[in-house]
């Protein structure tokens, strides 16, 4: 559904230019949901605009939804919808006559889009909103609209630019629904970016992990986190900490041993065995233990391992659902 090959962005300023976005190449198959993860400024907003023809590349080519992209912008973008990070809603419309309004843009009749309008509001829970005005909206119920205006022509592409960003959590959740909906129901790709690591790790087939304008790497959010290839294993102890921590060491699949207090920490190999084996190494080794915690890899430790930098970027405030 989309084909990149070597994709490039460079902005000129008065020092010669700035690489956006350095010669990118992936694909999306049909129907998946792939999220592009990065920090704030990696060049996600940045590629989502070469996709969707708001901006033209500096090199590289692309097909989307079986249109090329510098040949033919006019049927990529009859085939796709955008959502922005930011709406551009009338603020004194109502949620009806803006959905109508955009039928009505991509040629539909006055009752197909009309139809359509009524489907939309339906599906995306809006229906008990439909006559008022987009200014009354909360943040949530806004994101929803501008998804709904999206999907007006039925796009085979759904192009999603941060979508729940400065949502609150419950609005968050209700979003990533409506979007696996979107998928689900209708076969609709999605592309979305993000800086989320929740919302790539809950709503994403794959991630794409992007770092100074590069794909740093892609694959499933659980196989991402299952190359790293660790755990990190907490036990507490009643007594003889360091007694426990030299026998667990001698574990084949512990990597790292730091005892503080009565608390062991190991760095160990994902197996799940290994819990039942640690506590019989314990019990041997005379030292009981009060509890025991398992912490798997987030996608936080896949970009720090892969960039050196943690992906903690600082979030907007949340708005209201």
């Amino acid at each position: 559904m989309i084909q990149v090959d070597g994709l490039s962005k460079t902005f000129k300023n008065k020092k010669g230019g700035v690489q956006a976005v350095a010669e990118v190449s992936f694909h999306v198959a049909p129907g998946e949901i792939v999220g592009f993860l990065g920090q704030n400024g990696a060049g996600k907003t940045t590629t989502l605009r070469m996709l969707t023809t708001l901006l033209q590349p500096t090199s590289g080519r692309a097909r989307v939804a079986g249109c090329d992209l510098l040949a033919d912008p006019q049927g990529v973008r009859r085939k796709i919808g955008y959502v922005a990070q930011s709406g551009g809603t009338s603020p004194a419309a109502s949620v009806r006559s803006e959905l109508v309004f955009q039928g009505r843009l991509y040629h539909m009749s006055q009752a197909d889009a009309v139809r359509r309008a009524n489907q939309l509001l339906e599906e995306l829970n809006l229906s008990q909103l439909a006559e008022r005005p987009t200014i009354t909206l909360s943040g949530g119920q806004r994101r929803r609209l501008d998804i709904a205006l999206g999907l007006v022509h039925r796009p085979e592409v759904l192009f999603l630019d941060e979508p729940s960003a400065a949502l609150d959590p419950q609005s968050r959740s209700m979003l990533w629904e409506h979007v696996r909906d979107v998928r689900d129901t209708h076969g609709t790709t999605v592309f979305l970016s993000t800086h989320y690591l929740d919302e790539a790790d809950a709503l994403c087939d794959r991630v794409l992990i992007i770092d100074r304008g590069q794909i740093v790497a892609e694959d499933s959010p659980a196989n991402l986190k299952r190359q790293l290839a660790h755990d990190v294993v907490t036990v507490e102890v009643a007594s003889g900490a360091d007694r426990a921590g030299a026998a667990l060491a001698e574990h084949p699949a512990v990597r790292d041993v730091r005892v503080d207090g009565e608390t062991v920490r190991l760095t160990v190999e994902n197996n799940d065995r290994v819990l039942l084996e640690f506590l019989r190494t314990l019990g041997r080794a005379g030292v009981e233990p009060t509890s025991v915690q398992v912490v798997r890899p987030t996608l936080d430790d896949v970009f720090l391992s892969i960039t050196g930098r943690s992906l903690d970027a600082a979030a907007p405030q949340p708005l209201n659902a």
